[in-house]
Formats: C-alpha cells, sequence, structure tokens
C-alpha cells in the first residue's frame, strides 16, 4: 500500500506548481488557484508521510520528487505550451530511469 500511496502524493505533487502558476496570469494574482496548490501541498506532503512509514526515506522522497517533476514537466508542455525538445525529453527520460531503478531495486 505504501508505494500506492507513494504514486498518490506524487501525483498530488504536479497541483502545486501548476496551481502557482495559474494564480499569477495576466500580471494579475487570482486567489482560488494559489488556495488549489495549498491543499495540493498539503495533500501530497500527507500522502508522503503514509508512505515513508513503510518506505526507506531516500527512496521514497527521490520517487516523490521524481513522480512530481515528471508530472509537471509533462503538464508544462501539454497546458502552458512550454517546449518539448529532444534534450529536454532525454533529460526527463533519465529521472524516469531513476524511479524505475528506485523502485526495482526497493524490497
Amino acid at each position: 500500500m505504501a508505494w500506492v500511496y507513494l504514486l498518490i502524493a506524487g501525483m498530488l505533487e504536479w497541483g502545486w506548481p501548476v496551481g502557482l502558476k495559474l494564480a499569477w496570469k495576466n500580471g494579475a494574482f487570482s486567489l482560488w488557484p494559489a488556495i488549489g496548490a495549498a491543499l495540493s501541498m498539503t495533500a501530497s506532503g500527507f500522502f508522503l508521510f503514509l508512505a515513508q512509514r513503510t518506505l526507506p526515506i531516500g527512496t521514497a522522497y527521490a520517487i516523490w520528487t521524481g513522480i512530481g517533476a515528471v508530472g509537471t514537466f509533462t503538464l508544462g508542455i501539454l497546458i502552458f505550451k512550454e517546449p518539448a525538445t529532444a534534450a529536454r525529453m532525454a533529460c526527463v527520460g533519465l529521472i524516469l530511469a531513476g524511479i524505475l531503478g528506485l523502485k526495482l531495486s526497493s524490497d
């Protein structure tokens, strides 16, 4: 169950950078996306807490941040039309390889 909690925590990590990006739009601050970002941070931290009760902290933290980074990178491309260059994709592939390697080498 810890791995499920960790996956949920990592996916909730996507919400806060996207929320913060949406909170500042057209030179003005918008409250609701900022509140969504804060809720996402809180929920993500809670699920990380649940996951690392069982998983090693280094593994849990590295995978949590990796899932957050890869998901946020992907959402940046899909939502904000950020560049999807070969170099950027290759670097994200390295993060994915690290996540997979940590998962496969864990008990």
